[in-house]
């Protein structure tokens, strides 16, 4: 039996609905956007359900589709000091690593649990706003790696990239992510003072 056959896109609202929305909610904290991208989930689930292979269950392949439609609405929606800052430390990632490839300035230690970071709505207000303003194929990469748990040779068939320009493409994404961070006051604690 063929795996589209089998999607039954009648029951998506009342077996997915309720908990897509949740998540929705919780990201952007707006009862109205959280509808517009559930609804628009499902209509390009709905529009792509030919490409679902069945590897993952109807409800895991919804919730990737609206985390892409997340970020997609704060790239859309981002202020333009987080891409302007982006773009300004993306050209001076020398600054970081000296000529041998060592650190010239040390990342701060984070003595923060990121679990519970991630549950205060300024921080992930910050978040996807600064994944949003990466250039797009690093925060595909970053997306596919840390939210949707791909592997590497996954996120390469995706990209259409070899392994070392992946892995290139994720610490980029990872550092760029921190650096914003950085630059929206969510600094690692007792930074600047001596060790």
């Amino acid at each position: 039996m063929d795996v589209v056959s089998t999607i039954n896109t009648d029951t998506w609202v009342d077996q997915h609905g309720d908990a897509l929305f949740r998540f929705a909610f919780f990201r952007t904290r707006d009862h109205v956007i959280a509808e517009d991208l559930v609804q628009e989930t499902f209509l390009a689930a709905l529009q792509s359900k030919e490409r679902f292979k069945g590897q993952s269950s109807e409800k895991t392949w919804l919730f990737s589709i609206l985390k892409h439609k997340i970020i997609d609405h704060f790239r859309k929606n981002k202020p333009d000091r987080f891409r302007n800052q982006i773009s300004q430390d993306d050209h001076s990632m020398k600054t970081y690593f000296n000529s041998t490839g060592g650190w010239r300035i040390h990342p701060g230690d984070w003595r923060t649990d990121p679990g519970k970071a991630q549950e205060i709505k300024e921080f992930l207000d910050h978040f996807y706003r600064c994944l949003a303003a990466l250039p797009k194929r690093n925060a595909d990469a970053f997306v596919y790696r840390e939210i949707d748990g791909l592997n590497t040779e996954e996120i390469c068939k995706l990209l259409g990239i070899t392994a070392t320009n992946c892995w290139v493409i994720l610490y980029r994404a990872r550092m760029l992510l921190r650096r914003c961070l950085e630059l929206a006051g969510f600094n690692p604690p007792n930074e600047g003072l001596p060790k």
